[in-house]
């Protein structure tokens, strides 16, 4: 297995008003895997980036084969064999892939300028081994997909020969066949020999790749398992003081479902064929279906995002075909996007500009300005009432953690008061304490009365939480089960199966 190690010494970590980390103790050896498990603010990603020399330890220390480090920034991190893989990808958009991989280290030739032929055979033998196709070396990092793209960073770290190499939420913009790929390269690693972190919130992928499972708690260390000796709620457990199944129990569900809102007949696009469903006031209605089934694309065309080019849509008994999202919203459909970084958050502004940006309308005088007293007033209301934790409405939404910000954006679009809530994996790279805060407020959406359709990848989540299930395959609905019939085994077979 190698002899590397990293071995972490009563590290503690504070910032204004919060102990993000509290005395954390243990040693990782070369040849392994271990996860990192625990709700978002756990410190997980704090502890990374104190190995990575982003932040500085404010007691204890962290040694690696034997010997003390104290990394002051990211270019010593990698000098010293570490390389952290972050969610947010540190690449260079207008270079091409070469450029990135060699980054910091571009070979040069015996005369002096950069070696391009060189690097470019190197990356090629990389990508290679990778067995990735649709990617070459000089291709712009900007034409590559967003999952090409983290493997762009991968290879970043293959290339440097590091020792330690960390993941931070890898899949969060991965199908499962890039998933796949990348297990691939994770275990090539452990064969030689480095330490690997894989920081996940999905219990399946931490089943597959991981031999030791860290679980950390408001801070502090839980516990550190061998993968498969205790069971996945037991995990939960351990991070949140309450299983799985005990969170969709507690749930209180809307028994008043009301006359059909939205009814979809025969919806054909480029995408899907012949879809039919309908979603009554007050349900939840949930789409399952593999990668690649046609669920976004279903609501992408009731958002008016993708041409309709066969079918009816009836919205409270009203024929509609929205051209437009604008259109969709003044219809009374609302879309939380799957994507929440590239298609929901406004990075650059505050909470309570994200808020109120699709109601700014409203907010207007006869003079056009804004109504600031309202827009905080709204802002303020949506925070209290989704429990988005910020210490006030104008810091950067991009500063929240993933699950506030799916709050925030949960809140614009509540503001709209629709009538139909559509939310495509809303619960996507969130912890499992957040995601239980999000089960209620969905199902608080559905008692007032709206018509609430959920797109999830997780069984459980569309089980535990829809009234009804539409399962898709290929483009086409497959099937319909109500909760009470629901079952793994049925929904899968629904899902993998022609109609």
């Amino acid at each position: 297995m190698g002899n590397t190690y990293v071995e972490f010494r009563n590290i503690s970590k504070y910032f204004p008003g919060v102990k993000a980390l509290d005395n954390i103790s243990f040693k990782a050896l070369s040849g392994y895997v271990y996860a990192f498990l625990g709700e978002n603010g756990a410190g997980k990603s704090t502890l990374l980036k104190i190995l990575n020399g982003d932040y500085q330890p404010d007691e204890g220390a962290y040694i690696i084969n034997g010997e003390e480090k104290h990394f002051l920034t990211p270019k010593e991190a990698i000098e010293g064999g570490v390389s952290v893989i972050y969610q947010e990808r540190q690449i260079l958009a207008e270079m091409t892939v070469a450029e990135n991989v060699f980054l910091g280290d571009w070979p040069k030739k015996k005369k002096g300028g950069i070696d391009f032929k060189r690097m470019n055979e190197r990356t090629a033998a990389i990508i290679q081994r990778f067995g990735l196709t649709g990617i070459e070396p000089d291709m712009k990092v900007r034409d590559l997909s967003v999952a090409l793209q983290q493997m762009v960073e991968i290879m970043k770290a293959v290339n440097r020969n590091s020792q330690i190499i960390a993941f931070d939420e890898p899949t969060a913009s991965l199908s499962d066949s890039e998933i796949m790929i990348l297990f691939k390269i994770i275990r090539e690693l452990q064969a030689e020999g480095k330490v690997i972190f894989y920081v996940s919130h999905r219990m399946n992928e931490i089943a597959q790749i991981a031999q030791k499972v860290i679980i950390f708690k408001d801070g502090c260390l839980v516990d550190v398992v061998d993968q498969g000796a205790v069971t996945e709620d037991e995990m939960i457990n351990m991070m949140v003081g309450r299983s799985l199944g005990s969170i969709f129990e507690t749930l209180e569900r809307n028994e008043h479902i009301g006359d059909v809102m939205l009814k979809v007949q025969n919806l054909t696009t480029p995408f899907v064929s012949d879809v039919s469903f309908q979603v009554r006031k007050g349900e939840i209605l949930g789409f399952g279906g593999l990668v690649g089934a046609g669920r976004t694309e279903t609501i992408r065309a009731l958002f008016g995002l993708d041409k309709i080019e066969g079918g009816e849509l009836y919205l409270d008994g009203r024929k509609i075909r929205p051209k437009s999202p604008a259109e969709a919203i003044d219809l009374g459909i609302a879309l939380v996007p799957e994507d929440r970084k590239e298609q929901g958050i406004l990075p650059n502004i505050s909470v309570r500009g994200n808020i109120s940006i699709s109601v700014l309308k409203h907010l207007r005088s006869k003079t056009g300005a804004v109504n600031v007293k309202k827009e905080e007033e709204m802002a303020q209301a949506e925070i209290k009432k989704l429990a988005i934790k910020t210490p006030d409405s104008e810091k950067l939404i991009s500063q929240l953690s993933g699950g506030n910000q799916q709050k925030v954006i949960l809140g614009r679009w509540l503001e709209t008061e629709p009538k139909v809530l559509i939310l495509d994996e809303p619960t996507k790279g969130i912890d499992v304490g957040a995601k239980s805060e999000f089960y209620k407020i969905i199902c608080e959406c559905a008692k007032k009365g709206m018509a609430v359709i959920v797109i999830s990848s997780e069984l459980t989540e569309l089980i535990g939480l829809a009234d009804r299930i539409v399962v898709m395959r290929e483009g086409k609905v497959t099937g319909e089960v109500r909760r009470e019939e629901a079952t793994e085994a049925l929904l899968l077979s629904y899902a993998m199966t022609e109609k």
